[in-house]
């Protein structure tokens, strides 16, 4: 039986006899990769192989105490309480962002877990010199340069090592797989390899992956599904700030992040981002809004800033930086219908200062706050910080975690903090801050700009 070839999409694992320019199961262009399947090493042969056993849930023992720190504390909120023996973690981010410096910077805090550092893209010396730039005091690291998965998976069960970071798995390559490093094939079976590694000695692996042009981490699909936790590195390289979000944890939550500030001598934690999205603001500009988020169970404050300025074109302008355009699209159809405001003749720009991105719906109140101060051209309290969801009917609708809020809003030196009603009435302590509920987006909006 002669050798096949296939083509698989490295976003959904489709399979085509041929090469397709659009995968016929997700709709990506340009996603197919070609992939040698050798005759008589994919047949499924029937063996002899003994019982399975089966385990009963309750005789299963578990330490209490089965996590252990990095000695990163921004790091550690986003695993959720720092690693898991035997959890395999993928890292992706741009290039440059900063992927190996956290990897690096971890296996320097870990000089108590025995690390090894597996290298595919720097050669020992290059190691060296950037491990002296980011001052690591830990001379008995392990360094493996290598890329062949065979050495590396060797080397892993030799050494008895606490923890592993490969770096990265697009450069590692099997020799038993005739296709290049990178490849689908190569990255799917080389990550299956070393997880059933990770998994077999309950030792916890971090693996380096380098996204797309679309921001996505390239390769397979199912990578992202095979990995216990997924951190994405995000922000502009022209900014010196990161913020590390999980989107994929199966050992804590998804919704917490940590930022970092990206420095000489590497990542340096941020304790207090409320201070770096509210910085350098000013205070007597229209359009301007400070927001109460929350990012997992921290609460961070965020500058919402608009601009809304006669269009020149036919169908005025919409664009959001830092916020999902719909959302945008939605507050402004509430103005437009529920106060009458005139934005149709008007184009539109929201940016989210600092480079956040707003997830949480509690953020509506100051969009729109913001919007109506740049379209009426009045400047807002500087000391205000709002809080609430707009409903369609231009109701504030209640949030969560409404104490932690204002306690965050009252440490910043903030006077005054506008929030739902129905949030202030079930509030359980006093506030030496002063709290003003509202039921109605035009209540809001009038103790808001009759300053």
């Amino acid at each position: 039986m002669k050798d096949k070839t296939v083509y698989i999409c490295r976003e959904c694992g489709a399979r085509s006899p041929k090469w397709q320019g659009r995968c016929h199961i997700c709709g990506e262009w340009q996603s197919f990769e070609e992939e040698k399947i050798i005759s008589g090493k994919h047949k499924l042969r029937r063996t002899n192989s003994t019982k399975a056993s089966v385990v009963r849930l309750g005789d299963i023992t578990a330490d209490n105490e089965y996590r252990f720190k990095t000695g990163i504390s921004e790091l550690d909120r986003v695993l959720g309480g720092g690693i898991i023996p035997g959890s395999f973690v993928l890292i992706g981010g741009d290039p440059g962002i900063g992927k190996s410096t956290l990897t690096l910077q971890m296996c320097g805090k870990l000089s108590g877990h025995k690390p090894l550092y597996v290298t595919g893209e720097e050669s020992l010396q290059q190691i060296k010199y950037r491990s002296n730039r980011l001052k690591i005091d830990n001379e008995d690291l392990q360094i493996l340069a290598e890329t062949n998965l065979e050495q590396i998976d060797s080397t892993i069960k030799a050494g008895e090592f606490g923890v592993v970071f490969i770096d990265s798995i697009q450069s590692v390559y099997s020799s038993g797989i005739e296709a290049t490093p990178g490849s689908v094939v190569q990255v799917r079976e080389c990550a299956s390899l070393l997880m059933q590694t990770a998994k077999q000695l309950n030792v916890p692996m971090f693996i380096v992956g380098h996204v797309t042009k679309e921001g996505i981490i390239a390769g397979p699909k199912i990578l992202e599904h095979m990995v216990d936790t997924v951190l994405q590195f995000e922000g502009e390289k022209t900014f010196t700030y990161r913020i590390l979000r999980a989107h994929k944890n199966r050992f804590g939550s998804t919704n917490e992040i940590g930022i970092f500030e990206m420095t000489e001598d590497g990542l340096r934690e941020v304790d207090n981002p409320s201070r770096i999205f509210i910085a350098g603001r000013h205070h007597d500009e229209s359009g301007i809004s400070i927001i109460a988020a929350i990012e997992g169970t921290r609460p961070i404050l965020h500058e919402v800033q608009a601009l809304v300025t006669p269009t020149g074109f036919s169908v005025p302008q919409r664009t959001a930086n830092g916020l999902d355009l719909k959302r945008l699209h939605l507050i402004l159809a509430v103005l437009e219908k529920r106060l009458g405001a005139k934005f149709r003749q008007n184009d539109v720009f929201l940016n989210v200062a600092g480079g956040g991105y707003l997830n949480d719906p509690s953020a509506d109140l100051g969009i729109a706050a913001a919007l109506m101060s740049s379209l009426r051209e009045s400047a807002m309290d500087p000391l205000s910080v709002m809080i609430g969801e707009i409903g369609l009917t231009g109701e504030i609708r209640p949030v969560s975690m409404i104490e932690q809020r204002i306690i965050e809003a009252e440490k910043l030196g903030f006077r005054k903090v506008v929030l739902p009603k129905s949030c202030l009435e079930k509030l359980s302590r006093k506030f030496s801050i002063k709290l003003i509920g509202v039921e109605k987006i035009s209540l809001a909006l009038s103790e808001l700009l009759s300053q």
